[in-house]
């Protein structure tokens, strides 16, 4: 990604790294600058200066991309339907297809093909008219933070959305605001945007490329100790999905104890760290730790989120895998953690819709742990 990497040699770049004069691309050093000019990008300086320079250049290009996987992904579900927005199957201005990947259409695990299923291009826009209203109008920081939204939360169901249409959403967003200074509240929001879509679609190198580029951004810039800690927790779990586990648990047990600390016990991001950190724990087998969290936890959750909110039913799921998985499990362990999956599962189909990764994540579990519990169950006959 040209955002972090030398466009010549792909090593981490620093804030000051040389740029091309004409189109911004950024290198580690005149070496790498020249030896790039040499092997082809001559060629392309000025067309990349004509597409916005190097960053903006590079979104374009990225969001098409990504919109081409998005629709391909979700071709089996969208055939035969019309865009929600523009009532059209493809789009008359960019050709593309159609996406759904929100709880539209599949609540409950009753399919309704029609709802939510619209252009990567019409999600875009209708957030960005929201945003720019927002901004035109003077309507305030709360009401522009729930118009951005719309970048990652569908407008009809109010889920947010996952896999490869996030990560279409994500580049869709950073395009749109990447031109923006560097600590305007906006573009910030559009870079930890475009994590969470790299993230949610499986390309993790890249999210923790970008979030540690964002992480020292914000350090450099002074930014606030609450931004830096949900940085810190998104990297945390970039760690966690690349299977760097221990660097995950320390990373997430100074994030949930700073935020606990800033923020207090019942605060949104205390909750979330709170769950990150039980699930870190549970990971790496320290299963008795994880369930005294997440049993202390949870009543919080429930009181302040709601039952069926999303990180409830992850704490939920942590916890009843920290019970199935524990080799000391009772058997009374075992009926709690089967039950405890039963009712998250029933919940998260119903909310969040059968394709969501809690809802599969919520089966596989509960599958897991009704075969443990059978393993537990004498052969029928037995005495």
């Amino acid at each position: 990604m040209i955002l972090t990497t030398c466009a010549a040699c792909a090593a981490p770049l620093a804030h000051e790294a040389p740029r091309c004069v004409r189109c911004k691309t950024r290198y580690c050093n005149s070496t790498c600058q020249h030896d790039h000019w040499r092997r082809g990008h001559k060629q392309i300086c000025k067309k990349i200066h004509r597409g916005g320079n190097a960053e903006q250049y590079d979104a374009e290009n990225k969001y098409k991309d990504a919109v081409v996987v998005a629709v391909e992904a979700c071709a089996a579900d969208t055939k035969g339907q019309k865009c929600y927005i523009c009532l059209e199957a493809v789009h008359l201005r960019t050709g593309e297809g159609l996406v759904r990947g929100c709880a539209c259409g599949d609540r409950g695990g009753v399919a309704s093909p029609e709802l939510g299923v619209a252009h990567v291009s019409c999600l875009a826009e209708q957030a960005k008219i929201l945003v720019a209203e927002a901004e035109e109008d003077n309507l305030g920081w709360k009401t522009e933070d729930e118009r951005f939204r719309r970048w990652h939360a569908c407008g009809l169901c109010e889920q947010n959305y996952h896999g490869v249409v996030s990560c279409a959403l994500g580049w869709a967003c950073w395009k749109k605001y990447v031109g923006r200074p560097e600590m305007d509240d906006v573009r910030c929001m559009a870079m930890n945007q475009l994590g969470n879509g790299l993230h949610a679609a499986g390309h993790y190198e890249d999210a923790l490329s970008l979030r540690e580029d964002e992480l020292s951004k914000l350090r450099r810039l002074g930014a606030s100790g609450e931004s830096l800690l949900v940085v810190q927790g998104n990297i945390a779990g970039t760690y966690d999905m690349l299977g760097r586990l221990e660097d995950s648990l320390r990373m997430q047990k100074d994030v949930y104890s700073g935020t606990l600390r800033l923020l207090g016990k019942e605060h949104y991001d205390t909750l979330r760290e709170a769950n990150n950190y039980g699930d870190s724990l549970a990971s790496l087998g320290r299963l008795g730790e994880a369930k005294s969290l997440l049993l202390k936890i949870i009543p919080v959750a429930r009181r302040v989120l709601g039952g069926s909110h999303d990180i409830t039913l992850k704490m939920r799921w942590s916890y009843a895998r920290a019970l199935h998985m524990d080799e000391g499990a009772t058997d009374g362990d075992l009926r709690e953690a089967v039950n405890t999956l039963e009712e998250t599962e029933r919940t998260a189909r119903c909310v969040l819709g059968v394709a969501h990764p809690t809802a599969k994540g919520i089966e596989t579990a509960l599958r897991k742990a009704r075969a443990a519990l059978r393993a537990r169950e004498p052969p029928p006959g037995a005495a």
